[in-house]
């Protein structure tokens, strides 16, 4: 019977003083289940310092470590789908470059997945993260079960197992704006989570500011999600409605009291007031339209700058 092999997924950013000691856990781990193939895919999102030096040493005299550099930085979801793209194993694995995810822990995560699951996320006893990245992780949670139709008490995060053909379904995506969530929980429903400890960051802080995890909601609700767009409907009625009551009131009031005086402020009010919702919803409306613009003229999830130990039919897999 031929062993499975897992595929190690990691988007590499800002992490030259963490990603050879993520690897060498990597190596340690898979010593103790030698029963396992592994690989490991390194995806170097366009980091500013020299984490592609740091990987391509790595790969030497290695070829179960696959690198690809992308030819700027497309965010962390893209790289990911690079690297699924390269990944021939029956397990997927994914996790940070930073140190962060408890390697050690991964078969936890892949025992779970053995009782039937097709997707386990590791969810942790305490983040280790900065006030606006648990805030962003608790809303793009939040947004998940909402928008796209997350398993209710499911948490996702950066760690997790998938098997292969989550990860086939996952590379149909061809737009421009992959949501790495939003494509798995619109795979499949067989999901669970495991809990594991989170570890301290080896080095920096995280690349993700707020308007990087803005802009990955927006990737999440657009993508997967007509929601919004029914919402600002019901909104736009709701308003009508007031605006139908509150002129109806205004009637009867000067029908009542003849001298009372219109209202200047409250009618400045109610006007800016709904003012600002029709511009809201029709910023809404545009971020969609731009979107289907830039995926009709086919623009790229990400662009492949170099690879190590990735042959062609890989590449053609990517492509």
């Amino acid at each position: 019977m031929m062993s499975k092999k897992i595929s190690f997924v990691i988007p590499c950013y800002g992490s030259e003083k963490s990603i050879t000691g993520v690897v060498g856990e990597i190596d340690n781990l898979m010593r103790n289940h030698d029963d396992y193939d592994y690989e490991v895919v390194l995806v170097n999102d366009c980091s500013p310092d020299n984490v592609w030096e740091k990987i391509s040493g790595l790969t030497e005299n290695r070829k179960d470590i696959k690198a690809l550099s992308l030819a700027k930085n497309f965010g962390q979801h893209s790289a990911l789908m690079a690297g699924y793209g390269v990944a021939d194993g029956d397990i997927i694995v994914s996790l940070d470059d930073d140190g962060q995810s408890p390697v050690d822990e991964t078969f936890k995560l892949i025992e779970k997945m053995d009782e039937g699951f097709d997707v386990v996320y590791a969810r942790y006893y305490k983040l280790k993260e900065t006030f606006v990245r648990r805030v962003g992780s608790w809303l793009s949670n939040k947004m998940a079960e909402v928008l796209i139709e997350k398993p209710k008490g499911i948490l996702g995060s950066s760690f997790y197992v998938m098997k292969r053909f989550i990860a086939e379904e996952m590379l149909k995506y061809r737009n421009s704006y992959p949501f790495v969530g939003g494509l798995v929980f619109r795979s499949t429903k067989s999901i669970a989570n495991v809990y594991v400890e989170h570890r301290d960051r080896v080095d920096g802080t995280s690349g993700y500011t707020f308007f990087k995890l803005l802009k990955l909601w927006l990737n999440g609700f657009t993508a997967f999600s007509v929601k919004p767009l029914r919402v600002s409907s019901l909104i736009g009625v709701l308003c009508a409605i007031i605006g139908f009551i509150f002129g109806i009131v205004s009637v009867i009031r000067k029908l009542i009291i003849p001298d009372i005086n219109v209202g200047w402020t409250s009618t400045i009010s109610v006007m800016l007031f709904i003012g600002g919702l029709i511009m809201l919803m029709l910023g809404m409306i545009g971020e969609y339209i731009g979107r289907i613009y830039i995926s009709l003229n086919n623009a790229p999830q990400y662009v492949i700058r170099d690879t190590i130990n990735i042959d062609e039919d890989e590449d053609d897999r990517n492509s």
